[in-house]
């Protein structure tokens, strides 16, 4: 607003008196100026509050059996599609703003052949299906990373990064590992972070540890302290670890979790047992002496395979919807979901088929064409089963605020 600088009343009252000696009185219309008080400059307006709001969503292991490469094979086009995998939960994974699975398989050509377990290689056009399904973040340590050794690794990372997926765990340079992936989405900066035990016992190529990325917990505090010293919002580590077909975390995965919550760690995505472990949500304090609150999923099962019973072909696809509050630019995790997950395994055109399904939304509608009704009570127990197991370590899911 402009002001208008204005004389003192002194000088005012002799600058009237001197016009009224002038004027005198034959003037009637004469006008005396008038007196105004100094204008205060308006403050600046304070800034108005808003909120943003994005969601993460994550699966466990995407494997490729031999089955399963068989099963994306045209015999009339010689050529590989595995969308019918995500069909039924294409849904689900396109609500993430980060959208991040798993891929235990390596896609290094078909030059050493494709073949599934115990050393995984599979077309590249998987890559194609995961991103079409919605996904826009692969991590890429874990024990099969290195099935083709460091050629295979690096042919991996291309053929991942040539969709526009963003692959974490694994790196072709030091100085492409000494990156941290940093995802910002609707105001909300996040980093992802991604980690293995090991690889099968296939040893690194001497001098290039960058390939992979080991846990080594004190390395892994000081990803974590690098992320948040860049003023992330939310660092999110993926751990490949534990113990397979156990359902429950033992003491060292605990142990882990916890001592990288304590160091910053907001969202622990775990991944290896192939069956489905429970999350849990912790508090902390941080620097400042702040209440914060992190969540943690020990495993997320398969998401994808031909491995059977004992909750094998069980998964889940983990949600964390995030809300920034301005300007204050807290955060707070408004909602946390495991939606549980099925493969469905079935013969047609002389052949095994698999895909996904969210159990929930199958075992309510009832109308599914490739399912038998028999099925259905089958599914039901395993919708009830896996809800109880995955909220066993935190019975009461109710909204996290940092």
């Amino acid at each position: 607003m402009k002001t208008t600088r204005q004389p003192s009343e002194f000088l005012t009252g002799i600058l009237i008196f001197g016009l009224v000696l002038i004027s005198g009185c034959s003037n009637s219309n004469s006008t005396l100026v008038e007196q105004t008080a100094p204008t205060v400059p308006a403050e600046p307006p304070q800034p108005q509050p808003y909120t943003r709001e994005a969601k993460l969503v994550a699966v466990g292991d995407i494997m490729m059996h031999g089955t399963q490469i068989k099963s994306g094979y045209n015999s009339s086009t010689k050529t590989y599609n595995y969308d019918s995998f995500f069909t039924e939960v294409k849904e689900i994974i396109s609500q993430g703003d980060w959208a991040i699975g798993n891929l235990e398989t390596t896609l290094a050509g078909p030059e050493t052949g494709y073949t599934g377990y115990p050393l995984f290689n599979a077309p590249d056009t998987l890559a194609d299906a995961i991103k079409n399904a919605g996904f826009n973040v692969l991590t890429t340590a874990n024990n099969h990373s290195l099935d083709r050794r460091e050629a295979g690794l690096l042919k991996t990372l291309e053929n991942v990064k040539k969709r526009g997926l963003e692959p974490v765990g694994t790196a072709a340079s030091a100085e492409e590992a000494e990156e941290i992936l940093i995802l910002e989405k609707n105001e909300i900066s996040m980093a992802i972070l991604a980690y293995t035990y090991g690889t099968n016992g296939i040893p690194i190529p001497e001098g290039k540890d960058y390939l992979v990325n080991l846990i080594n917990e004190a390395e892994i505090i000081q990803d974590i302290q690098a992320a948040e010293n860049l003023g992330v919002d939310v660092v999110t580590v993926a751990l490949h670890f534990g113990s397979e077909y156990q359902r429950q975390p033992n003491e060292q995965q605990k142990k882990l979790v916890k001592n990288l919550v304590d160091a910053g760690a907001d969202i622990i995505l775990g991944s290896h047992p192939h069956v489905v472990q429970p999350y849990e949500i912790f508090e902390r304090t941080d620097e400042s002496g702040n209440n914060k609150k992190a969540v943690a999923i020990y495993s997320m099962g398969n998401f994808v395979s031909n491995q059977r019973g004992n909750y094998k072909d069980l998964g889940v696809i983990f949600k964390v919807n995030i809300k920034k509050s301005f300007p204050e630019e807290t955060i707070e995790f408004t909602e946390i979901q495991a939606i549980p997950t099925w493969v469905h395994r079935y013969w047609a055109s002389n052949k095994y088929n698999f895909r996904i399904l969210p159990l929930e939304k199958t075992v309510t509608a009832k109308n599914d064409p490739l399912l038998p009704s028999g099925e259905y009570s089958v599914l039901s127990r395993y919708l009830e089963e896996m809800n109880r197991h995955i909220h066993s370590l935190n019975p009461s899911n109710t909204a996290v605020k940092n």
